[in-house]
């Protein structure tokens, strides 16, 4: 029986050590509505299918949290308490953010519009590409939740195309990026 495209990425994450020692932090301060998303998950997918290293291009652990308290002081008390939580030198590539908060700073530093978001999966519905859009969370239990809103396939295909339900400005510097590293991508425009 093939595995499920689900099951394939559980499998990668699983195997890096280093992310899921993030996961098993992150589980452990429970920060609510927490995810690991972006070029954490989606990096080592595409390292594994490319045959480079797990690490190959990791820059930051983005962990996603949602709290409605969406003053500074409140993210800087956990941005505070997340680092504490993690030695070096994850402690400095660990990127913590209320997902609350993201509509106060996002048009002025990248000139594009950002609605309020209601939770933190709703923020992958808004990434430049489905094949960044994906995020996972180590649960209590051990399960690890997969949020995809746009499925996995992208990403197991290496195709890089935009957000089909918001395209933005960034795409063509993210995927210059992006094929800098991983030249196996395909985009489609």
């Amino acid at each position: 029986m093939r595995p499920t495209l689900e099951a394939r990425l559980e499998a990668i994450v699983r195997a890096c050590p280093s992310l899921m020692q993030v996961m098993t932090t992150a589980r452990a301060l429970d920060l609510p509505d927490w995810l690991i998303f972006s070029g954490a998950i989606y990096q080592r997918v595409l390292n594994a299918l490319t045959g480079r290293e797990a690490d190959y291009g990791i820059k930051d652990y983005d962990l996603g949290y949602f709290d409605p308290d969406t003053s500074y002081a409140a993210e800087d008390a956990v941005i505070a308490r997340v680092a504490a939580a993690f030695a070096s030198p994850l402690r400095e590539l660990v990127e913590v953010r209320n997902q609350a908060r993201v509509h106060l700073w996002f048009e002025a530093k990248f000139a594009e519009p950002y609605a309020p978001l209601t939770c933190t999966a709703q923020a992958l519905d808004r990434f430049v590409s489905p094949l960044f859009s994906v995020g996972a969370r180590l649960e209590a239990d051990g399960r690890l939740t997969v949020v995809a809103p746009f499925g996995l396939d992208d990403l197991f295909n290496l195709t890089l195309r935009p957000n089909p339900s918001r395209p933005t400005n960034g795409f063509a510097r993210t995927s210059a990026s992006a094929l800098a590293r991983w030249p196996e991508l395909g985009v489609r425009e």
